[in-house]
């Protein structure tokens, strides 16, 4: 195949924080997996701690939903939510 573009063209910022985003939802899944397994042998303390731990992984999903980081549109894409 013949190369077709500049070899120095930089990919979006949208692409990393994607990417970012994927790596952190799919740690949430490495820790509640074995947590859902053994669920019954320990005690509620680890049950309020696992909810404690969804609840901020929603929030952090709700901010990058409102800050608008899943919008491909890069006209629509909120670059001051982001950086500030």
């Amino acid at each position: 195949m013949d190369p077709v573009g500049e070899a120095r063209e930089r990919y979006s910022i949208a692409f990393y924080l994607v990417a970012m985003e994927f790596i952190v939802f799919d740690l949430e899944v490495v820790f509640i997996y074995p947590w859902a397994v053994a669920f019954l042998t320990h005690g509620a303390g680890t049950f309020f701690a696992m909810v404690i731990f969804i609840v901020i992984l929603f929030i952090g999903l709700v901010y990058t939903l409102k800050a608008g980081t899943l919008e491909w549109d890069m006209k629509k894409f909120k670059h001051e939510a982001i950086f500030k």
